[in-house]
């Protein structure tokens, strides 16, 4: 559990302070950094914080870390652990839908509805559609 959960805090690091790292363009050039609680240069202090807060607030080697403000930079008070699938539903390129009241993702009303999420992001981003009627229209078969 250790060197995943170091994994994690080395990779987060990685992003928001390493120019060179491949995901360095979405954390740190954006401003996205990590508090001082559990980062401080040169000291293991901060790991041992993220360590604590980490085994406290429901790390398990299934979840990631996650920001739930993604404007926002990594600190107990805008991070949880999640699944794969939670993060997919917290990301900025999201295609965020109004729909009867209630707010979600696509890939959420998707789910939801029981539809093709290929099927309803065409109608909506090709044919652009309403909302209304890309959910409602019933998918015509070939030959029937």
């Amino acid at each position: 559990m250790d060197t995943r959960l170091n994994d994690s805090f080395c990779t987060m690091r990685q992003r928001c302070y390493n120019p060179n790292n491949p995901k360095y363009k979405d954390y740190g050039a954006r401003g996205i950094t990590i508090c001082e609680e559990w980062y401080t240069p040169g000291s293991h202090k901060g790991w041992r914080n993220f360590k604590v807060w980490a085994l406290s607030n429901g790390y398990a080697d299934n979840l990631t870390i996650d920001r739930i403000d993604n404007n926002k930079g990594y600190s107990p008070e805008n991070c949880r652990w999640a699944t794969l699938k939670t993060q997919c539903n917290n990301k900025r390129d999201n295609h965020i839908i109004k729909y009867k009241g209630k707010t979600q993702t696509l890939a959420q009303w998707c789910e939801e509805l029981g539809l093709r999420y290929g099927t309803i992001a065409v109608r909506l981003d090709c044919y652009h559609w309403t909302v209304e009627r890309a959910f409602e229209q019933k998918i015509r078969r070939k030959g029937g």
